[in-house]
Order: structure tokens, then C-alpha cells, then sequence
């Protein structure tokens, strides 16, 4: 996209979620760009992600919880604040751990930003959109009617709620990710995309699987449809806000569903193999909460981009993306 303004090469930017698998190709970006005045926040616990971190450079890193004590007295030394980090796992049942995690953090660091003047762009979700039925329409004025089906959908709808309710959506950026798959996410483990699992499955066993439709009557087995977004698209995307003056929620996707077995047949054909596809039955745990439709309604943030004469919206297609991961990520064991 075309920049209004510069990045800024004097002033922090601060970015949660940092070593995670958004926020990881997020600064893997930024370094690109030639900007690594970076404070990355985020917690390795026992997990592997500290590996997306190798090769980038930054200013500093510290833990979220340590960090609205390292922001005091800081404040003019920071510029952004790109806020990625959130517990993501679908099938968590700590209900008190999401909302504490996803929604109380997510409003000590907005009002932070806020009182401060400094760019704040967040995370929020396609899952707040629930089953879909009501559309995936990014207009503020139907917020209210959206149910979402799982408890994270929930923590990011009350986020965005929270900023609506406080007449600040139009002073941040809030970014609905659609469904996100690329280098960078082997720590997610069960969470990883399906690219990653389907690799996996194709290299050690030949075939895919794939789930039977949970609503056989309206979607043949591997025809449900997901708006599918490669990760470099979505980092790139993200960071075009340091550079422009939009503001709001906006959907990031491609704005068109793409069906399961199309997606499998993108890795068939990354790995130059046959495809072969079993479908098997949905576990319980995810029926309930499982959108078997998803795509982005991309109106408002094309207009707005025409509007403000930025640069029109740009993505690798499923099977260019694919081939990238599968090629020079997967299969070298390669990180962005």
C-alpha cells in the first residue's frame, strides 16, 4: 500500500503478541521495511515460539506482565502499539482466563494508547461473527447483534463492544481476521492451521483428511467454505496502518470462501502428489462452536482505502500461498 506518512524510525513501536505467529511475521515484516526499533511483549512459558524470534531484530522484549510497569514514564518514546497477543485456542474452557487475558489486557492497553495519542491497532476476530447467518458485515452499527459460538469469539466481541460503548472505534483500528494460515505457527500445536496439519498427514500417511459437513443438507463433505488468508497478506496488511490515517474495524481476508477440498488439493499439489481425501466425522467438542461458512465482506475497507487514495487490497491466491509455505517454510523447516 501507498504511505501517507512514514514509519517511524525514531519512536517505539510496541507489539504484543510479538513472538506468536501473526505477531512473529508482523515484525519479520517491519524488519524487511528496514524498522526494528521494535518492543516486542509476549511469554514463551514451555512453548517453542521463542524460535520465531531468531533471525529478527528489535529494541527490547519483556513479558505482558510486565509491561504496563515498564510503560510509565515512557510515554513519549512510543509511537504504535500493534496488539496481537491473546489466548487463541478455540476449545478453552477458562472462561475467566479469556476474559482476563483477551479483554481486561486488551482495555488497560487501549486506555493507555488512548490517553497518550499513540496509534493503537488490535486483533479482533471472525469468530465474533458466530455462524455466520447474520453476515460478516464490519459496520459498527451491527456489533450489537452479533453471538458469536465459542468463548474466544466472545472475549473479542466484548472487546470491540467495550470500545464502541466508550466512542473510541473511530480513534483505533480494529483488524477481524479471517482464517490465517502460514510460516511461523508450528508451536500452536492442535491451533496450528490446517495447512500445517494437512502436510503432516499427506507426507507421513499419502491422503488427507478432512471433516463430513455438519449440516449435510446445505454442505457436501469438503465443500464447506472458509475464507482463507496467508499470513504474509495479513502481516502486510496489518502494518499498512502505521502508514495511513483509517480507522475503525475491518475485516482481513480474502473476501471469498474457499472450500476444504480445494485447500487439501492446494497442499496436494505443493508436495506434487495425487490428492487423496478421506472425510471423517467432527469431534464433539467442535460441532458446536464450528463455522462451516466464512468470508469477509471486504465493502467498507475497499471503499475507504479508494477514499483515502491508498493502494488497493492484494493477495497471494491459495495455491501461490500455498506453495510458498509448503515449499519454503514446511518442508525446509524454514521461519519467516
Amino acid at each position: 500500500m501507498s504511505q501517507k506518512n512514514q514509519l517511524f524510525d525514531d519512536q517505539l513501536i510496541v507489539i504484543t503478541g510479538a513472538a506468536g505467529f501473526i505477531g512473529s511475521n508482523v515484525v519479520r515484516y517491519l524488519n524487511d521495511q528496514g524498522y526494528s526499533n521494535l518492543l516486542l511483549v509476549d511469554d514463551f512459558k514451555c512453548t517453542q515460539k521463542w524460535k520465531n524470534l531468531r533471525g529478527k531484530r528489535f529494541s527490547d522484549f519483556i513479558s505482558r506482565y510486565e509491561l504496563m510497569d515498564f510503560l510509565q514514564g515512557r510515554e513519549r518514546e512510543i509511537e504504535a502499539f500493534i496488539h496481537l497477543g491473546a489466548c487463541s485456542d478455540t476449545v478453552e474452557l477458562d472462561g475467566d482466563y479469556f476474559m482476563e487475558t483477551n479483554y481486561r489486557y486488551s482495555i488497560e492497553l487501549a486506555e493507555y494508547a488512548l490517553s497518550h495519542g499513540h496509534r493503537f491497532i488490535y486483533a479482533s476476530s471472525a469468530a465474533t461473527y458466530g455462524d455466520g447467518k447474520l453476515g460478516f458485515s464490519d459496520d459498527h452499527n451491527a456489533l450489537e447483534s452479533l453471538m458469536p459460538l465459542n468463548l474466544y469469539g466472545f472475549s473479542k466481541h466484548m472487546f470491540d463492544m467495550w470500545l464502541k460503548e466508550h466512542d473510541a472505534l473511530n480513534d483505533v483500528v480494529g483488524l477481524k481476521y479471517f482464517n490465517v494460515f502460514g510460516p511461523n505457527e508450528w508451536h500452536k500445536g492442535r491451533m496450528a492451521s490446517m495447512g500445517l496439519h494437512l502436510t503432516n498427514r499427506i507426507e507421513k500417511e499419502g491422503n488427507a483428511q478432512l471433516f463430513q459437513s455438519s449440516e449435510p443438507d446445505k454442505y457436501k463433505d469438503g465443500e464447506q467454505k472458509r475464507d482463507f488468508i496467508y499470513v504474509k497478506d495479513a502481516a502486510q496488511i496489518t502494518c499498512s496502518f502505521l502508514s495511513n490515517d483509517l480507522t475503525g474495524i475491518y475485516n482481513v481476508g480474502r473476501g471469498e470462501g474457499v472450500t476444504w477440498n480445494r485447500f487439501a488439493n492446494a497442499v496436494f499439489s505443493a508436495l506434487g502428489k495425487e490428492p487423496k481425501i478421506d472425510y471423517i466425522p467432527m469431534p464433539k467438542d467442535l460441532i458446536k462452536g464450528y463455522q462451516n461458512y466464512t468470508s469477509a465482506d471486504l465493502t467498507k475497507f475497499r471503499a475507504q482505502l479508494e477514499k483515502a487514495e491508498l493502494d488497493p487490497l492484494k493477495f497471494h491466491s491459495i495455491e501461490e500461498a500455498m506453495k510458498d509455505y509448503v515449499q519454503n517454510h514446511l518442508l525446509p523447516g524454514v521461519y519467516a
